[in-house]
């Protein structure tokens, strides 16, 4: 094993960069005493080794910063916004007004995205946890309702539809059990299309079963195993193998932790060069250097559906991550369908529209299916 660093991408606008391009945080011991210089080299060893040692605390902090910037809490902004009047608050409420108008709920703009979709097909990507099911403390305990399912069944039924997650496939596929769907998992690096194909599917679309960074398997088991017992010691953390992917979930460790956390990951991911780190709402995922992310996925989805540029698709795309930025952002660099962002909270996003939590995006997709069934219900008989 070599002893590089961690590849980040440069799409990460927070200090993590500064993090994994650094050197190990303690490169080598200082000197006890003079040597090769005599005593003045010794000191300006020693002087080195505290500036390295300033250097990487000052790092490990910004990437704490950074896990702190990518899961706020929550329960603090809202209590910010309902405390009685005050500039703080009525500064947080004018912030959430303004941002609201940027990205307008899905409900109360639904008839101008049914308008956008006269004589195209909609497709459907859908993110999993925060999206179809709750965040929940246990990531294996995020099950999505019998009245979600439902929804996404009954989508199915008229829209071609993928769940989009950075869980491993066969995990996401056991939540959700509908065998009609197609599935991305791990960031999209695992994709699998339903055994027979739908109606609504092209001609010209094909089988799927794409795996990009197959190559990686072995070494993301092993740094899977790497990290499981690296993190023993910090109470709360979660490891958890996404078969493309590793996750290091943070959201039961105390904040005072996240610190040493954020070094044992670090002092892992060193030894790793052909991995990269990316951040969510409190984990950390472990991933290959290729270029492939959600963003990809869906454009590889489209073009298996049969719609690789065509104009005759109109993609929606739902998640809550900051993962799923991504794909937001080919949808509107495409200037072809749109994002929905869930989120209670102002972020920054690609989104076009917002849905606050998964109760909303289970209403969202009920009255698409009522639309539908309703305008094909209308619809002449030949």
């Amino acid at each position: 094993m070599t002893k590089q660093n961690v590849v980040v991408p440069e799409a990460m606008a927070i200090s993590v960069a500064a993090v994994a391009n650094s050197s190990p945080l303690f490169p080598y011991l200082p000197p006890r005493s003079g040597c090769g210089a005599g005593g003045a080299g010794g000191f300006a060893l020693k002087k080195k080794y505290l500036s390295q040692l300033e250097l990487g605390g000052a790092r490990i902090n910004a990437w704490v910063e950074s896990m702190k910037a990518s899961s706020p809490t929550h329960a603090k902004a809202a209590a910010a916004l309902a405390v009685a009047p005050s500039v703080g608050a009525v500064g947080a409420q004018d912030e959430h007004a303004t941002w609201i108008m940027r990205h307008p709920s899905a409900l109360s703009k639904f008839e101008q995205i049914i308008s956008a979709s006269k004589g195209k097909q909609i497709a459907m990507f859908l993110d999993y946890d925060g999206t179809l099911s709750p965040i929940v403390d246990d990531p294996d305990l995020a099950f999505m309702s019998d009245a979600m399912r439902d929804a996404v069944r009954n989508l199915a039924r008229y829209f071609p539809t993928a769940i989009v997650s950075g869980r491993c496939r066969d995990k996401v596929y056991n939540f959700v059990r509908l065998a009609e769907l197609y599935y991305a998992g791990s960031h999209g690096m695992d994709i699998k299309g339903p055994a027979t194909g739908p109606r609504y599917m092209k001609a010209k679309a094909k089988a799927v079963h794409f795996q990009p960074a197959s190559e990686f398997l072995p070494m993301i088991y092993e740094v899977y195993k790497v990290l499981l017992e690296k993190t023993k010691s910090t109470p709360g953390a979660k490891v958890e193998n996404n078969k493309f992917c590793v996750s290091v979930h943070y959201r039961c460790v105390d904040e005072k932790s996240w610190s040493g956390l954020a070094e044992q990951v670090k002092s892992v991911l060193k030894e790793y060069p052909k991995l990269r780190l990316t951040e969510g709402r409190k984990v950390l995922e472990i991933r290959p250097t290729i270029k492939w992310d959600k963003g990809k996925a869906l454009e590889f989805l489209l073009e298996s559906l049969g719609f690789a540029d065509c104009n005759e698709v109109l993609p929606v795309y739902i998640g809550d991550d900051r993962t799923d930025e991504d794909a937001f952002k080919v949808l509107r660099d495409r200037g072809q369908g749109f994002g929905i962002l869930v989120s209670k909270f102002p972020k920054e996003t690609n989104a076009s529209y917002s849905l606050q939590e998964p109760s909303e995006v289970m209403d969202f997709l009920l009255r698409l299916v009522e639309w539908k069934r309703l305008s094909l219900k209308a619809r002449p008989r030949v």
